[in-house]
């Protein structure tokens, strides 16, 4: 007599298992809106720093908004409001790690905003790692070149800006539930 066998149970499809995160993204990859926005935050960054150091440097600050906004040249050896200064070498490996994190992202990168907000990043990075690696007084100790300057604040470049910029564009992809590669993560708890 044959033992009795419980009947197998209906193997699932491939695609019920898979959540609509995890679906390919449709569209084309934004690697090169990244590049062409981190090139020009870039380029506008380090033209700007070459004319600030050529004419500014060793003069007295320019009034651009009253007393309000100025334009003086500052070296800074340290992070924003001059915090770190002994810790220029840790500030050159965060920004190289940085630079590697978008490199990893660009790969699957398919969102125009996001392109938009990682090129800002990368772009202000490259900018203040280039001071920290070429400018004195030693590579990876180099001090970064602020000169806009606005009262009760702080000095900084317009590669600080970009970065800024990038930043918050990051955190409102975030809130809104937008990811890199083009898809949106519905938010845990909600019911319809």
């Amino acid at each position: 007599m044959a033992e009795p066998t419980e009947p197998a149970e209906p193997a699932e499809p491939a695609e019920a298992t898979v959540p609509a995160e995890a679906e390919a993204p449709k569209g084309r990859r934004r690697i090169g809106v990244l590049m062409v926005v981190a090139l020009l935050a870039f380029l506008i960054d380090f033209g700007s720093k070459l004319l600030v150091v050529a004419r500014l440097e060793n003069h007295a600050a320019i009034k651009v908004i009253g007393d309000v906004v100025t334009f003086q040249v500052i070296r800074n050896s340290g992070a924003a409001f001059g915090m770190g200064q002994a810790l220029t070498v840790v500030f050159t490996m965060i920004a190289s790690a940085v630079i590697v994190v978008i490199w990893r992202i660009a790969r699957r990168l398919y969102s125009l905003p996001w392109a938009i907000a990682l090129g800002l990043l990368l772009g202000g990075a490259l900018g203040n790692l280039t001071d920290r690696l070429f400018r004195s007084p030693g590579v990876f100790r180099g001090h970064v070149v602020d000169f806009i300057s606005v009262q009760h604040f702080a000095v900084f470049n317009l590669a600080d800006s970009a970065i800024v910029c990038g930043g918050i564009l990051v955190v409102l992809l975030s809130f809104r539930g937008s990811n890199p590669d083009g898809t949106v993560h519905q938010q845990g708890g909600k019911t319809e």
